[in-house]
């Protein structure tokens, strides 16, 4: 596999963030093209605090090769066509530089934040590709919108409404994943699957990628140019002081992974599912201020990659370099010296690829 570098918008930038700060809008198409000046190849941005299309517009505004995507949009509170709406104008818009990155969120986000109704997420997800497919399929084309699924029964689509051809209509789509269900699915209908940052080499290795081929071999699809993206669990920082606050950081979030049941499986594959129990426990009682203690130095490791920028790209490397295809990690840029730290660590990474790699960057 080659392995790329891709780095978050949101931490490249003049000032020092953590992860409560809002993304600086005004800032997007200059860290964009900061980017594609340093040499990376592109941006993911994910959907949290911000609306993840609005933002790429910004970064596609700005810049000329750097590759967009999402990573990843919230799929079902989004109608397929809604979702084919937005990426079609950001394919256009960016010219052929889109990767739509999707997402099924968990079940009570879905019914509580969303205001929806929870369905099995793996056939779900099947059926929502295959709409929004079949919807780009009727633009680019002329022929009958004409998708019925359990989920979906799409078959209008007069003219003003009709988007029309475009000179890119290949857009990727990548999952997210963790349990078997989802990769299976990724496998059967998307050009590639993004971890959780939660899943490890082995759980990749040994429990996804397996269940992706069984997905291709379903539908009797090739795996060729498939990727596997993920933003790994990552503690850095420029010096072993700074490094104190960021490896508390991870700390904590692997407690509270360990305490959602939707990653359980993650955790029961190394043999913590005790942990898991316990943080569930912990986390139903609002105490997270006792998460980050539950985590040693052991399991902290397993899911953590910790050490300061000069060391980080090399561990990387080691850790992910037979597993994924796309790497993705982010400095604070708060002088020259962290942008040549950018372009050093994208150097680093690119060097061990077996083919010309592009780097890329994406979002909060």
């Amino acid at each position: 596999m080659r392995l790329e570098t891709l780095l978050p918008l949101g931490k490249v930038d003049p000032g020092l963030r953590t992860p409560d700060t809002p993304l600086d809008l005004h800032a997007v198409a200059a860290n964009a093209a900061l980017l594609e000046e340093l040499g990376y190849g592109g941006m993911a941005v994910e959907e949290t605090k911000d609306d993840p299309f609005a933002v790429l517009t910004l970064a596609a505004s700005a810049t000329r090769s750097l590759r967009l995507g999402t990573a990843v949009a919230i799929a079902f509170p989004r109608s397929p066509t809604v979702m084919a709406l937005q990426a079609w104008t950001l394919q256009k818009l960016s010219g052929g530089r889109f990767t739509l990155g999707m997402g099924t969120q968990v079940r009570g986000h879905i019914r509580r934040r969303y205001g929806m109704t929870w369905s099995a997420p793996a056939p779900w997800m099947r059926e929502y590709v295959q709409a929004v497919r079949a919807v780009w399929h009727t633009w680019q084309t002329g022929a009958p919108l004409d998708h019925h699924g359990e989920h979906y029964d799409l078959d209008l689509m007069v003219p003003l409404f009709d988007a029309g051809p475009i000179a890119d209509p290949d857009i990727p789509i990548h999952l997210a994943g963790v349990n078997t269900n989802m990769c299976a699915v990724a496998g059967e209908v998307a050009d590639g699957l993004r971890p959780h940052p939660v899943c490890t080499p082995s759980y990749i290795a040994e429990v996804m990628l397996p269940a992706v081929r069984r997905g291709a071999g379903r539908s009797g699809r090739s795996l060729e140019g498939f990727r596997v993206a993920m933003k790994p669990l990552v503690a850095s920082a420029r010096t072993e002081s700074e490094l104190v606050a960021k490896v508390r950081d991870a700390r904590a979030r692997i407690a509270f992974y360990a305490s959602t049941p939707g990653y359980r499986a993650a955790f029961d594959h190394l043999g913590l599912g005790d942990l898991a129990d316990e943080a569930k426990g912990l986390s139903k009682a609002q105490r997270w201020e006792e998460l980050p203690d539950m985590v040693d130095d052991e399991t902290l490791h397993r899911f953590a990659v910790i050490g300061t920028h000069d060391e980080i790209g090399d561990k990387l490397l080691e850790r992910f370099s037979s597993v994924v295809t796309d790497v993705e990690f982010s400095i604070a840029v708060r002088d020259d010296t962290d942008r040549d730290r950018l372009r050093s660590l994208a150097a680093t990474i690119q060097s061990a690829s077996d083919a010309p790699a592009r780097a890329t960057i994406t979002g909060m």
